[in-house]
C-alpha cells in the first residue's frame, strides 16, 4: 500500500514537472516571437487635425480615424465606471488577466456549446489592449496565448490608469469614431463630462458589437444592450436601485454633432488640406491632431457660394432646358441607384419622378415620398409646353418653394469661382471653386487658368499712372494696325462694338473699357516693363511678350487676379492671399504662422493711455498711395459711368472692373469694397463661347452684386480713403481741361501734387506731350 502511494506520487510529481515544463516550453515559444510592447508608455493614438474658421467655429477635420484623444484625468467617473462594468470590473486589481473570470467563461461555454449558443470571452481591458495594438484580430488559441503574456507584461511597465486611458481613446465605438470622446460628440453632441450614466452605459454597450449594437441603426437592441451594462453598474454599486430604475426607463435621446457648413466650405477646405499635407505630411496632418486656424468666415462663405450658385443658374436658365436626368419605367422603386446624381444638401434641391402631366402642372414624387406640383408659371424660363419637355417617369431635380409647390431645376453646365478677400492683408475670408463639389473638385478660383480680358486693364492703367500720365491725359481711339513679329499676321485690335471715339481722356479710356486705347498705353510704356510689373503683382508667372496682354490674353487664376486688385485700396502694397492663419500642435505650440506684421512699442503701451497700437507690415509698395487712389477713383467712375453701372442702385461706395474675353469665352468681374475685394469668374470648364452678348456685365457683375447686396452694409462701404499728395479739380470729362463756368458736365478728378509746386499744371496733356511721356499715333 505504501509502494502505491509512493509510485502515485511519484506518477503526480513527475506530471506537474512534465506540464510545467511544457508550459514553460510553450511561454518560451511565444515570448520570443511577441512584438515590443514598451512603446506603449510614450504611445499617442491618431488624432484628427482640426479646422477653424475665423470667428473660431470647427469647420472640418482631417482624419483617418475619427478620435479626439483625453488624457485619463478628464475622463468622467461615469464613464470609467460604465466601461468597467461592460468589460473587466475587476480591472484594478488583477494582473493583467482574470482568473475568476477565465473560470468562468470556461464553465459558461461548457454550457452554451451543448446549446450551440455563442461562445463567450474572457478577455480582460489589458488583454484588448494588447490585442489592439499588438495583435490581430485573429480567433486562435495561438492569438490567446500571445495575447495574455503580453497583458501580464504591459502590467509590469505601465499603470492602470494609462492602461484605461489608451484603452479608452483607442477602442473603435461605431459610426467611424474611435474612443470615447468622438463617440460622446457622434452620439449625444456632448463631451464625455457632461454625459450621464445612461448615457456612458451606452456608449459601453458599443464595443462589444459597434455595428450591432448601434442605435442609430437598431435603437431597440441597442436600448438592451445599454439597460445591461446598467444592471452591472447597479451590482458593482455604482448607482442606487432608484438611480438604476430611472436610467433603464430613459429613452435613448440621440443628437448628432453638425458641423458648421462643412459642404460649403468644401473647395476651401481642400485647398487647404493639399497645401498642409505638402508642408507638413500626410501622416502629421491625419495623425498628430494639428489646429488649422483659417480666415474663412462663415456667414460671407454661406453668402458667397450662395450668389454663385443663382448667378450660374440664371446664365443656365437663359440658354433654356436640357432635358431629364433620366427615365425609369419602374415607378416603384425609383430611387434606387441614383447616387450619382445626388448634390450637396445646402443646396436644397430634392431628386423626384415625374407622375403625370397635363397642360398647366406637373405631378410629382421626391425621394422622400412627398408628393407635389410644378406649375407651368414656375417655369416660364423653358418657354415651352410642359409635354413637350418631360413625360411619365422622368428623374428630374426640384426645389420645394412652398407647400409642395415645386420649381424644375437643372445643374449648369457652365461653372465659374467667387473670391472675398481682406486688401490690408491678404486673408481669404471666402472661396468657392464651383457650383458643385460633389459633382466636381476641379476649383474655378484656384486651379483654372483663365484669360482674365478687360479685368487686367486697371494693371495697364496704373503703370501709365506711374509713368506721368494724369487721369485726364487724352489718348487716340481710332483703328490701329500692329506687326507681331515675322512669323505672326497683323493684329488689328478693336474696341467691344466696333466704334472708335477719337481723342478721349485716360479716366474715359478705363471707365468704358477701350481696347485701342488700352494698346496705345502699353505701346508707350514697353512690353518688358508690362511683363515684370504683371509678375511682380503675381498676376501672371511667365507671359509671353505680345503687345494682346494689355488686353488680358494671358492666364491667371480668380485668385491671383483677386489678390491683385487689393493694391488699389491698400495703398499700392503687395499681399499674397492667405488661406491658414496658424498651425498649432496638439499641445498649443505654433509651427506655423502667416502673421508677418508686427506691433511698434506695443509693449509700451498702457491701456490707460491715449497712444493707438501702430501696426507695420513689410509689403512690397508696387506703385506709389497716390496711384492706387486714382485707380480707385476711375474704377469708382466705372461703375457710375462705365461697364459696372448696373450696380448704381445699391448706393453704395464700390469701385471694380468687368472682363470678357474673345468671343465672350471667359467673364469676370472684380470689385470691392473699402474693407473687401471681390472676384468672379464664369466660364465653361471646356472653353467656349457662353453666347451672344454674355459679357461679365451680364453673367459675373451679377453674383458680385447679389454678394455685396447680402453681405455690405452701408456703414461697411465708406468712402474711399484719399492719399497724402492728392488734390482735387473740377474738370471737364470730355476734354480732360478745367470745367469752365459755362461746362454743362464736369466731374471731380484726382491729381498728384507736383514736386515743383503746389498747384496742379492744368495744361497737362501739353506737358506730357512735350517732355515725350505721351504719344499720338
Amino acid at each position: 500500500m505504501h509502494r502505491i502511494i509512493k509510485n502515485i506520487l511519484i506518477l503526480l510529481l513527475s506530471f506537474g514537472l512534465l506540464s510545467a515544463f511544457t508550459i514553460m516550453a510553450v511561454l518560451w515559444a511565444f515570448s520570443n516571437n511577441l512584438p515590443d510592447y514598451k512603446f506603449l508608455k510614450s504611445y499617442k493614438p491618431a488624432v484628427s487635425s482640426k479646422v477653424y474658421s475665423g470667428d473660431g467655429e470647427l469647420v472640418n477635420d482631417f482624419s483617418s480615424e475619427k478620435r479626439i484623444f483625453v488624457p485619463y484625468n478628464a475622463i468622467s467617473k461615469k464613464v470609467i465606471n460604465s466601461f468597467l462594468s461592460a468589460e473587466d470590473k475587476n480591472f484594478f486589481s488583477h494582473p493583467g488577466v482574470d482568473a475568476k473570470g477565465v473560470l468562468r467563461a470556461i464553465v459558461n461555454n461548457i454550457s452554451n456549446v451543448a446549446s450551440s449558443r455563442r461562445l463567450e470571452g474572457a478577455s480582460t481591458i489589458t488583454q484588448q489592449v494588447a490585442k489592439n495594438f499588438l495583435l490581430t484580430n485573429e480567433v486562435s488559441l495561438n492569438r490567446k496565448i500571445k495575447e495574455a503574456i503580453l497583458a501580464f507584461r504591459i502590467e509590469r511597465v505601465l499603470s492602470k490608469k494609462r492602461i484605461l486611458e489608451l484603452y479608452l481613446n483607442q477602442i473603435y465605438l461605431g459610426e467611424g469614431t474611435y474612443g470615447v470622446a468622438s463617440a460622446s460628440l457622434e452620439y449625444f453632441d456632448k463631451p464625455i463630462s457632461q454625459l450621464d450614466y445612461d448615457e456612458a452605459a451606452l456608449l459601453a454597450a458599443l464595443p462589444k458589437a459597434p455595428s450591432r449594437y448601434n442605435p442609430y441603426k437598431n435603437i431597440e437592441l441597442a436600448k438592451f444592450r445599454r439597460n445591461l451594462v446598467l444592471k452591472n453598474l447597479f451590482e458593482n454599486k455604482y448607482i442606487n436601485e432608484k438611480n438604476y430604475i430611472e436610467f433603464i426607463n430613459n429613452k435613448i435621446s440621440l443628437k448628432k454633432r453638425k458641423k458648421a457648413f462643412t459642404e460649403d466650405t468644401s473647395y476651401y477646405v481642400e485647398d487647404i488640406r493639399k497645401d498642409v499635407v505638402n508642408k507638413l505630411g500626410f501622416d502629421k496632418v491625419y495623425k498628430q491632431g494639428l489646429n488649422i486656424s483659417t480666415p474663412i468666415i462663415l456667414d460671407l462663405q454661406k453668402i458667397a457660394i450662395k450668389s454663385l450658385r443663382k448667378g450660374l443658374i440664371s446664365y443656365d436658365q437663359r440658354k433654356g432646358w436640357r432635358g431629364p436626368l433620366s427615365n425609369i419605367k419602374n415607378l416603384n422603386n425609383w430611387n434606387d441607384k441614383l447616387d450619382k446624381y445626388r448634390l450637396e444638401k445646402s443646396i436644397n434641391w430634392d431628386l423626384a419622378i415625374v407622375k403625370k402631366i397635363d397642360k398647366f402642372i406637373i405631378e410629382i414624387e421626391t425621394e422622400k415620398k412627398i408628393k407635389g406640383i410644378i406649375k407651368y408659371k414656375d417655369i416660364s424660363w423653358i418657354k415651352k409646353e410642359l409635354n413637350e419637355i418631360l413625360k411619365t417617369g422622368d428623374i428630374i431635380y426640384v426645389e420645394n418653394l412652398k407647400n409642395n409647390v415645386f420649381v424644375l431645376r437643372q445643374l449648369p453646365e457652365v461653372n465659374g469661382g467667387i473670391v472675398v478677400m481682406d486688401p490690408f492683408t491678404g486673408r481669404v475670408l471666402a472661396l468657392s471653386g464651383g457650383f458643385s463639389f460633389k459633382k466636381s473638385e476641379f476649383n474655378r478660383a484656384t486651379q483654372a487658368l483663365r484669360q482674365p480680358g478687360s479685368a487686367f486693364k486697371p494693371f495697364i492703367y496704373a503703370l501709365a499712372l506711374e509713368n506721368g500720365y494724369t487721369p485726364s491725359t487724352l489718348i487716340l481711339d481710332a483703328p490701329l494696325v500692329l506687326a507681331q513679329g515675322s512669323d505672326l499676321k497683323m493684329w488689328k485690335p478693336e474696341n467691344y462694338g466696333k466704334k472708335f471715339y477719337g481723342p478721349s481722356t485716360l479716366r474715359m479710356g478705363l471707365e468704358k473699357s477701350r481696347n485701342l486705347m488700352t494698346v496705345r498705353i502699353a505701346q508707350d510704356l514697353g512690353l518688358k516693363k508690362i511683363v515684370n510689373f504683371s509678375k511682380q503683382l503675381g498676376i501672371y508667372d511667365n507671359p509671353e511678350e505680345l503687345l494682346s496682354i494689355s488686353l488680358g490674353s494671358a492666364e491667371t487664376t480668380l485668385l491671383k487676379l483677386t489678390s491683385a486688385y487689393c493694391s488699389f485700396i491698400n495703398g499700392g502694397k503687395l499681399v499674397k492671399p492667405i488661406m491658414i492663419d496658424r498651425i498649432q500642435d496638439s499641445e498649443g505650440n505654433t509651427i506655423f504662422n502667416n502673421e508677418k506684421r508686427k506691433c511698434v512699442n506695443c509693449e509700451q503701451i498702457s491701456f490707460l493711455s491715449k497712444n493707438y497700437p501702430e501696426i507695420e507690415d513689410n509689403f512690397l509698395q508696387m506703385f506709389s498711395p497716390e496711384t492706387a487712389y486714382q485707380m480707385t477713383s476711375i474704377l469708382e467712375g466705372t461703375v457710375q459711368n462705365g461697364t459696372g453701372r448696373k450696380l448704381k442702385d445699391l448706393n453704395l461706395d464700390l469701385a471694380g472692373k468687368t472682363g470678357t474675353t474673345n468671343g465672350n469665352t471667359d467673364t469676370w468681374f472684380i470689385g470691392f469694397t473699402s474693407k473687401l475685394v471681390i472676384g468672379v469668374y464664369v466660364g465653361s470648364d471646356n472653353p467656349k463661347s457662353l453666347g451672344k452678348n454674355e459679357t461679365g456685365a451680364k453673367t459675373a457683375l451679377p453674383i458680385f452684386k447679389t454678394f455685396v447686396k447680402n453681405a455690405v452694409k452701408k456703414e461697411d462701404a465708406r468712402p474711399f480713403k484719399v492719399a497724402d499728395n492728392i488734390i482735387m479739380r473740377v474738370i471737364d470729362p470730355i476734354t480732360g481741361k478745367k470745367a469752365g463756368t459755362g461746362s454743362k458736365t464736369s466731374i471731380i478728378e484726382a491729381y498728384k501734387k507736383l514736386p515743383t509746386d503746389n498747384m496742379l499744371n492744368l495744361d497737362i496733356t501739353n506737358r506730357l506731350k512735350n517732355n515725350n511721356i505721351l504719344k499720338f499715333y
